[in-house]
């Protein structure tokens, strides 16, 4: 199955459709426009304090669930005599 949106970027700075095979030109920001993001992203408007990404806690979470959901399931399954 193709994707739809399958893009590529070359060299010369375009991006190709992979799909239609149709090029359009990466836009640029004037200087002027440019300085006006940078000052934006310098601002910290947006900027927010996280707590660290934990994997070994979003691991334990997900063999958590899995493991009651097996459990409901076989209750489930053994209480209507399928197993």
């Amino acid at each position: 199955m193709e994707s739809l949106f399958a893009f590529s970027y070359t060299r010369d700075k375009t991006i190709t459709s992979e799909r239609a095979n149709v090029r359009y030109p990466q836009k640029k920001l004037s200087a002027e426009d440019q300085a006006r993001v940078d000052q934006y992203l310098q601002s910290g408007v947006n900027q927010v304090e996280r707590k660290p990404f934990r994997p070994w806690l979003l691991l334990l979470v997900v063999v958590v669930v899995l493991t009651l959901l097996s459990l409901l399931s076989v209750f489930i399954a053994q209480t209507k005599g399928v197993v």
